[in-house]
């Protein structure tokens, strides 16, 4: 794992103890710190043990019963609402850092062999484009680490050796989370409506992904696509940079026949922002294609599942709002279209210009009347009701050279466990009709 000698001896509070905060935990107490840690489930306080301790390093206790004046610094997982949680609010009172897995990264650097850092945000793409970069870079034999929102702790993993490249995935939440992350090359895709629960409002929310350039060294390399109004924005506001910043502009022509898991306009994009940091890495061009040519792509990622009686299968279950559905219908001439779940907002205006891709729309889920209603006069509509109805009725409209496309365009936590859930289920009933 990745340690730093900075924390020896500091007590930490740790408050979320799923992957990220778990790894914390164990780095911490690994780098001789004391670590008192709480989550208000049950199972996740037990899953620390066994770990290897001397019984007086770690303990664990509800953190809103102690004084959090007397610890060096509150590190939380990424899902805990900084704007809501009364331990957020004690914590600035008190003095308290607020820290993340991310920034104690960033605090172990210096003790790290000689290495870089991407770091790559935005509202949508930064999944595949983070797993595409990483891919260019083994491909190319440049040792690599992929960490961060992609659900790979960057704490757990053993430190790459000289002329390693680390790439991480930084959600808005990490990002605020983190005060000294200076990325040798900084990604930012787009940014749109998303998580507004958590910020004052769009422009909060899109200062929070223009903080990752605030962090850098000015030499050091950022790479903004300017499709949208709060990105565009953000590329002006450090255009004082000069030639350390690419941007990337809507439309841009591209290539992309010999990539088959990077199609549609929005995997445009994505390859656009990965070919930027891997010419800024110092990758050759054949490397770059070698590595374009080889993608695979990430699950519930514009997966393809099956291609069943000439009708194709894609498993899009990450769209989880209307702006990262809308590539998804873009990339296909004729849809069947399976959407619906827990609504992040109230309409579809983001994929209304794709509509006349819609062969049919299936709605799911707790959206499944709301969404309907806003297709009906538009595209055809079945109101499925459930994921696996809804497969069963594409199933049988479908005709050769379709695709039925799983991309709701909203959460999965009304009848799924996760997005990632949501996917094996589809999966599962696509391969049933096997």
């Amino acid at each position: 794992m990745i340690v730093s000698r900075a924390w020896t001896g500091k007590h930490y509070a740790v408050l979320g103890l799923a992957r990220s905060g778990a790894a914390a935990v164990r780095a911490l107490l690994a780098a001789g710190a004391r670590v008192t840690a709480w989550d208000s489930d049950e199972a996740k306080r037990d899953s620390l043990f066994p770990l290897p301790h001397t019984g007086e390093d770690l303990r664990i206790a509800d953190l809103a019963t102690l004084d959090l004046a007397t610890f060096d610094a509150l590190v939380v997982s990424p899902g805990v609402p900084l704007n809501t949680h009364p331990l957020a609010a004690a914590a600035r009172d008190a003095g308290v850092p607020i820290v993340g897995d991310i920034e104690l990264f960033a605090q172990a650097r210096a003790e790290l062999p000689p290495h870089q850092v991407v770091g790559i945000t935005g509202t949508n793409g930064k999944s595949t484009t983070t797993a595409l970069v990483h891919h260019l870079l083994d491909t190319a034999g440049v040792p690599a680490r992929m960490g961060g929102n992609i659900g790979l702790p960057i704490l757990a993993q053993a430190p790459l050796p000289a002329g390693g490249v680390y790439v991480l995935e930084l959600s808005s939440y990490q990002i605020d989370l983190t005060q000294t992350l200076d990325c040798d090359v900084a990604v930012l895709l787009n940014v749109t409506p998303d998580h507004l629960d958590r910020y004052a409002g769009f422009e909060d929310y899109a200062a929070s992904k223009a903080r990752l350039f605030a962090m850098q060294s000015p030499h050091h390399r950022a790479v903004i696509g300017t499709g949208d109004a709060a990105s565009a924005a953000t590329a002006q506001g450090f255009a004082h940079r000069g030639e350390t910043i690419t941007t990337i502009a809507p439309g841009t022509p591209l290539d992309q026949s010999r990539w088959p898991a990077l199609q549609g306009p929005h995997n445009a994009q994505n390859a656009l922002a990965a070919i930027a940091v891997a010419e800024a890495l110092g990758l050759d061009r054949a490397a770059i294609e070698a590595g374009l040519e080889t993608f695979n792509g990430l699950p519930h990622r514009m997966e393809r599942v099956a291609t069943l009686g000439g009708v194709t299968w894609i498993d899009d279950s990450k769209a989880t709002n209307p702006e990262s559905t809308a590539p998804a219908l873009a990339a296909f001439p004729r849809v069947h279209w399976i959407l619906g779940g827990r609504a992040k907002g109230d309409d579809l205006d983001a994929c209304a210009p794709h509509f006349g891709n819609v062969v049919r729309a299936y709605t799911i889920g707790e959206a499944g009347p709301r969404f309907a209603a806003l297709l009906r006069d538009r595209v055809p509509v079945a109101e499925a009701e459930t994921l696996e109805r809804a497969v069963r009725i594409a199933a049988a409209e479908a005709r050769r050279g379709e695709v039925v496309l799983l991309s709701p365009a909203a959460a999965s936590f009304d009848q799924f466990r996760d997005y990632e859930h949501r996917g094996t289920v589809f999966r599962a009933a696509v391969e049933a009709l096997a």
